[in-house]
């Protein structure tokens, strides 16, 4: 199992000084990267489901979040980590106990047939809204992902996540799709 424990420093907006105390107000988050076990499933089945809650509810159905799609959830996380496969690249980051982020890495999938431009993909990253801005994310890209060639479906609605994969040096190649489950919600690839 690989554990990192990161320290992250985090500024409210901009540090700024404070005149009573005389120093910069900094707050430091801690939290731990570590490959899941299938006692994490309903955890990550849990946050998986309140990231999209966040990010996604003005563009969904108003019953979208029904029993069955968290039971999904919780049936898709317990198949994934019950078997687990080696070319799957899994991470979860904690804190104090709670997990507050994971990302899921693997091979690239498609249509039977379809070319993919690239052979790996991020399946999904999904962070706390209040650990947004942490570097947990980044971390979590770091850890799955790293720099190398991937592919990827982002939300177009979802300026905070492009911003981030634009960053970390993905494009978008123009192919788009729409979930039948979600048809306000747009992806578009990006690769790199």
């Amino acid at each position: 199992m690989i554990r990192m424990t990161l320290a992250v420093v985090h500024i409210h907006g901009r540090a700024e000084r404070s005149p009573a105390r005389g120093f910069w107000q900094d707050v430091v988050m801690l939290f731990t990267l570590r490959e899941p076990a299938l006692p994490d499933a309903p955890q990550i089945a849990e946050l998986h489901v309140a990231t999209w809650r966040e990010a996604y509810s003005q563009l969904l159905p108003q019953d979208f979040f029904s029993d069955e799609h968290v039971q999904g959830r919780h049936r898709m996380w317990n198949h994934v980590l019950g078997n687990p496969r080696e070319e799957w690249s899994i991470r979860i980051a904690e804190s104090g106990g709670k997990i507050i982020g994971f990302a899921f890495f693997g091979p690239s999938v498609g249509p039977e047939g379809q070319e993919l431009p690239r052979d790996r993909q991020l399946f999904s990253i999904y962070v706390a809204a209040e650990r947004y801005g942490t570097g947990v994310g980044q971390a979590l890209l770091d850890a799955t992902a790293g720099d190398g060639p991937a592919m990827l479906w982002v939300a177009k609605n979802n300026p905070r996540a492009v911003a981030f994969y634009l960053r970390n040096g993905f494009e978008f190649d123009g192919a788009e799709q729409t979930d039948p489950g979600a048809a306000k919600i747009v992806d578009a690839r990006m690769v790199r």
